[in-house]
């Protein structure tokens, strides 16, 4: 399921491209096969595994001139340089952080004068009504710790040096899949209810016919579970 619109940002061969929180690799397989250098980061070993598995589906550790690399970290103290990546991608991640603030400096100090890094959190709205509808959504541990509004998250970004030119919201169709998950509870595994949703969210992800597309589209303005916001790290700031 990817998040960020690869169109909008334009990836050259060999640009060194950071996946903080990468996760299994859905973005940081995307990021590859456009001949980027990717280097994945998450906390999760057993994560890790699964992405070194999807990129070594695409190839192993060569596609055109692009490179990969999986490292176990943690997002609030980086083991890279200053102004060394080309793009950074921190999806779904700063909502888990206690010390965002800290993470934010982080994944901006890593990143080029004049490059781009996007960010996707959970959006206010659909959020809310999660955290309203089951308490056990997120008082879990490694759970979401916040919800953003996105002022504030871009007040806190831009303060540490990058300024917005791009946002939108991804995946409402998710959206009421996790309301409905919520209200009857997050760890049932016998709803039909939720179960054949969730497969209808997997038949999508995987035909991705044009019907649901155009739905999410059009839906993502109201619904979109996510919000992603698009940055330049400004010389200036």
């Amino acid at each position: 399921m990817i998040t960020l619109d690869f169109s909008k940002i334009q990836i050259r061969p060999r640009d060194r491209v950071l996946d903080i929180g990468c996760g299994t690799g859905r973005h940081a397989c995307v990021a590859f096969t456009k001949g980027a250098a990717v280097v994945g980061v998450d906390r999760c070993i057993r994560d890790l595994e699964k992405a070194r598995d999807n990129l070594m589906f695409w190839d192993v550790g060569t596609k055109e001139n692009g490179r990969w690399e999986l490292l176990a970290g943690d997002i609030r103290d980086l083991p890279f340089p200053d102004d060394f990546f080309d793009l950074v991608i921190c999806s779904e991640v700063l909502e888990h952080i206690p010390e965002d603030r800290q993470a934010a400096d982080e994944i901006i100090r890593v990143l080029k004068n004049g490059k781009n890094l996007v960010v996707s959190v959970p959006r206010f709205f659909p959020e809310k009504i999660c955290w309203l509808l089951s308490k056990s959504y997120h008082q879990v541990e490694g759970g979401h710790v916040r919800i953003y509004k996105k002022t504030d998250l871009l007040r806190m970004l831009e303060s540490g040096g990058v300024r917005k030119w791009a946002s939108h919201f991804a995946h409402s169709l998710h959206t009421p899949y996790w309301w409905l998950k919520c209200l009857i509870g997050q760890y049932r595994e016998d709803s039909p209810a939720v179960n054949l949703y969730h497969r209808f969210l997997v038949w999508d992800i995987m035909q991705q016919p044009w019907l649901t597309k155009f739905l999410d589209r059009i839906l993502n303005p109201v619904l979109g579970k996510s919000l992603v916001l698009y940055l330049r790290k400004e010389n200036n700031v």
